[in-house]
């Protein structure tokens, strides 16, 4: 959902917790003379205008990702839409783009291949799933864009009812078979309390809000 449509909606439902996470990882095709975020960010000013970066829809995580980079780092980037990721990162690995914010279980085989280079992952801290690998925040402070997947009942669902699924799905997502299965597929758990899921949901249309109006991102 685009901010606009999911404010207009929130109070519709009640929270019952934040089921998943996922972090995009900054890729730059191996040709590129980068090695870090600040090498890019350098390069990218030393050239307005002449970096392509890939999309794989308009205002979905990889989209956003990208507009907060060229916000906080003050470069101009070019972004070049594709319809899926899978021809955003075929055309990325022959050389045709030059950077993408992409989910890891999408990239990471290209990484591993070679094919691509990973820079940075957008979470505000490293993640596990790519070990070792640097954060764009550590460059960019305050830089983070993190895809969530949050569970929600309907309005007027009595607190007993929201506390119970609550207590059932968290205890799921903590358990090792889901964790390792989600892990595998690059998304990482979560399951908080309804009100911590609230709380992450307000301030979440509040920052994110801010990057789609200033960019004047459009629902296609």
């Amino acid at each position: 959902f685009m901010r606009d449509n999911v404010a207009s909606h929130i109070d519709d439902f009640v929270p019952i917790t934040m089921a998943t996470q996922t972090a995009n990882i900054l890729v730059v095709h191996p040709t590129l003379p980068v090695r870090s975020v600040s090498d890019l960010i350098a390069l990218a000013k030393s050239l307005p205008g002449d970096l392509n970066f890939a999309t794989s829809g308009t205002g979905n995580s990889v989209h956003i990702a990208g507009e907060l980079f060229k916000s906080l780092a003050r470069v101009s980037v070019v972004r070049v839409n594709y319809k899926g990721a899978s021809q955003a990162l075929t055309d990325l690995a022959a050389g045709q783009m030059q950077f993408m914010f992409a989910v890891p279980g999408s990239v990471m085989p290209h990484v591993k291949a070679g094919r691509l280079r990973a820079l940075a992952v957008t979470s505000a801290e490293p993640s596990a799933l790519v070990p070792g690998l640097p954060t764009v925040a550590s460059i960019l402070p305050g830089y983070e864009s993190v895809s969530y997947l949050a569970l929600f009942a309907p309005a007027g669902t009595p607190a007993a009812i929201v506390g119970r699924l609550n207590h059932e799905i968290v205890r799921a997502l903590q358990s090792q078979d889901i964790k390792g299965r989600l892990f595998t597929a690059g998304i990482e758990t979560v399951g908080n309390s309804p009100d911590a899921a609230a709380s992450l949901i307000k301030s979440e249309i509040a920052r994110m809000g801010k990057v789609i109006k200033d960019a004047g991102i459009r629902a296609d």
